[in-house]
């Protein structure tokens, strides 16, 4: 584990101590998540390449809290990032996947970012609608029908569920 990753978990650590610090440093962080997709969304996108600090410098960030934008950016861009080894001098690409991007703003309830005007111009309302759809539908459990004790046992032998599988 690089030494950067281990001062993001202290940080994070030293403020999940009480509720009031941890609910503080955890909205000062998102305020600043939302700082920085609206920059990087704001422009044509582009591939954002750089070392961590030369990020942390340009979002305005504390190299570690930059380590935490890319954890979570991580899963939405075309290659992800080593962020268990990255240090300062580590150079990163964001290619970022757009349509997986917003899905997955979406899986994580943050509609702090999902709903950023910015996306306006990326992604049709329509289109951004197919994708919240698909992000929730991936994650609701469909139950089969359920299977009567008389009915045909679904392993196919034959018998009644209730004297097969049923038991």
């Amino acid at each position: 584990m690089s030494m950067l990753m281990q001062e993001w978990e202290k940080i994070v650590t030293r403020y999940s101590k009480d509720a009031a610090s941890q609910q503080k440093f955890w909205t000062n962080y998102y305020l600043k998540e939302k700082e920085v997709y609206e920059q990087i969304l704001s422009g044509p996108i582009e591939v954002i390449t750089g070392t961590v600090k030369e990020l942390a410098d340009k979002y305005g960030m504390e190299p570690a809290i930059m380590l935490g934008f890319l954890d979570g950016i991580n899963e939405s861009i075309k290659e992800p990032n080593p962020i268990e080894d990255l240090e300062e001098d580590t150079t990163v690409t964001l290619d970022i996947d757009l349509e997986l991007l917003y899905k997955n703003m979406v899986a994580a309830k943050a509609d702090w970012l999902y709903n950023l005007p910015q996306w306006e111009k990326l992604l049709s309302e329509e289109r951004r609608k197919e994708l919240y759809k698909e992000q929730k539908s991936s994650t609701t459990v469909v139950k089969g029908k359920k299977i009567g004790r008389n009915d045909p046992c679904p392993c196919g032998s034959g018998k009644k569920y209730k004297f097969c599988c049923g038991r």
